[in-house]
């Protein structure tokens, strides 16, 4: 079984735990995702299934749109209303929740939280939490495309971001910029790319009788695509030669992709990726 699948992952359930249940579900060996979901939020989950999953990092349409809200009066060891309080504070509410909003679009420098798997030195940040180091100051480069009010009165929000970019950070840094403390009070994954929450299965409702694949060209697309011939040299791996201003191909059998190749020397290509 080869393609996408596009999941809404549970709340209370770790994207791993995902791909246990359906590679037993499906029957399936090679499974994987695209990019993990916390625990404690809802939405969409990218699975890659079978030849799909050698296609991994040739994926570039992973930018997100998140649902969240912000929960104000108080901060967390994990910036969102699941971990343990650190400090109290009387709530303000003398701003403006639209111009707040608006205030973090455009590129930035974010910091990271400190419960996450981002890696310093070979080690997660949430393992240096567990051994009580709580000081790091860990920032990533994230660019915030718009983010727009969905309630003032809960201080509901939806968020397009690109990837690696922390809504907790988000729900945090607002209460710095209003005067208060805050953190994230709930999150759900709308979109990765062009997977819509629309396009996603339940898990329970996943089988191989009802399972909803998506192909995988839907993510090679940013990706020349080259019918060639002799399609047999492209399966033994062959250097090839093609004239084309790309430095990276997709060559295809029967309008199905079989390799990623990348430019040598001038009209040179080897391969770097087969993906039959």
């Amino acid at each position: 079984m080869d393609g996408i699948l596009v999941i809404n992952k549970p709340m209370g359930m770790t994207s791993h735990d995902v791909v246990n249940i359906l590679r037993k579900k499906l029957k399936q060996k090679k499974i994987g995702h695209t990019g993990t979901l916390d625990p404690d939020a809802s939405g969409v989950l990218i699975i890659l299934l079978g030849k799909a999953c050698k296609a991994l990092q040739f994926l570039q349409d992973t930018d997100k749109v998140y649902k969240s809200s912000i929960q104000l009066g108080y901060n967390t060891d994990t910036d969102d209303i699941y971990g343990n309080k650190i400090s109290e504070k009387e709530i303000n509410l003398d701003f403006d929740f639209e111009k707040v909003l608006s205030s973090f679009t455009g590129k930035q420098r974010q910091k990271v939280p400190m419960t996450s798997a981002k890696k310093i030195n070979g080690k997660k940040l949430m393992e240096y939490q567990r051994e009580g180091i709580t000081d790091l100051d860990v920032y990533t480069d994230v660019e915030i495309y718009s983010i727009k009010r969905i309630s003032k009165e809960d201080l509901s929000f939806i968020v397009h971001c690109s990837s690696g970019c922390y809504v907790r950070s988000i729900c945090r840094d607002f209460g710095l910029k209003t005067d208060n403390l805050s953190c994230m009070k709930s999150l759900e994954r709308i979109q990765v790319g062009r997977f819509t929450i629309d396009m996603a299965q339940n898990l329970e409702d996943v089988s191989l009788d009802s399972i909803q694949l998506y192909p995988l060209e839907m993510v090679l697309s940013h990706i020349e695509k080259i019918e060639y011939q002799p399609v047999k040299d492209i399966y033994n791996g062959k250097s090839i030669r093609i004239e084309t201003k790309a430095d990276q191909i997709c060559l295809y059998d029967n309008n199905q992709p079989i390799a990623i190749y990348q430019r040598k020397s001038d009209d040179i290509f080897s391969c770097v990726r087969g993906l039959f």
